[in-house]
């Protein structure tokens, strides 16, 4: 099965003066059906970490792999097809059209994708049945809770049944019960479909649902929590 693969990953900025050694030799490797959370303090390199497996941006050296693929040598034309159809990502800001119902917003990645409206819709009802809104799928966000919202964003990214799903502080908007119960959520839908979910995260509460945990800082990556971190599991 599909595995996700960083190898000796490195990614630099120049800030002024000054290098910003975002991701500094990673590597790590999430394997079909395992879910991985990934600490760190802000400014860590998590968030530059997710674009890299996403592909948004190139690594200055080192290997991303998806399916054994290389993604950094892939043409502009492959990566933005890698993006939109092996990549699910979630984010910490739903980013949900508020003109769009639930159903809309679920089914924008396929639409995008040149899928029929119908076909589209008929993809997005089922994920967001999946989810638990079922009986939702006609709201607008406004009408939606923020945990309701959160999981409009799971479906859409999850509706065309990507090979990974990447996320970015996604319980960071709710409160602690909508956090857990959407990192069960992502807990078993990475079961069930058997696919590498990685997770960036401050929350506490992952580490109860996660199969493994690294910390990245300053760009390094080690395995396990920092105890400095002032995570507590819970």
């Amino acid at each position: 099965m599909s595995a996700l693969e960083l190898h000796e990953v490195v990614k630099h900025y120049q800030a002024g003066d000054d290098a910003v050694r975002a991701v500094d030799g990673v590597s790590l490797t999430v394997a079909a059906g395992e879910f991985v959370a990934l600490y760190g303090p802000s400014g860590s390199g998590k968030t530059t970490l997710l674009l890299l497996a996403a592909g948004l941006i190139a690594p200055d050296d080192g290997v991303v792999r998806f399916d054994g693929r290389d993604i950094s040598t892939l043409s502009e034309r492959e990566r933005a097809l890698y993006r939109r159809r092996d990549v699910g990502f979630v984010f910490q800001s739903f980013f949900l059209m508020p003109g769009g119902t639930a159903l809309d917003n679920a089914a924008v990645k396929l639409i995008a994708d040149r899928w029929s409206m119908n076909d589209a819709h008929r993809a997005a009802r089922r994920w967001l049945e999946r989810v638990g809104l079922g009986e939702r799928t006609g709201h607008l966000p406004a009408q939606l809770s923020m945990g309701e919202r959160q999981r409009v964003a799971i479906a859409r990214a999850l509706v065309n049944e990507p090979g990974v799903l990447l996320t970015d502080e996604p319980t960071g908007n709710l409160d602690s019960a909508r956090g857990r119960e959407t990192l069960g959520l992502l807990r078993d839908i990475c079961h069930e479909r058997n696919i590498p979910v990685l997770l960036v995260t401050h929350d506490p509460q992952a580490t109860a649902f996660v199969d493994r945990i690294h910390t990245l800082r300053d760009g390094y990556l080690s395995d396990g929590l920092d105890a400095d971190l002032g995570v507590v599991s819970g």
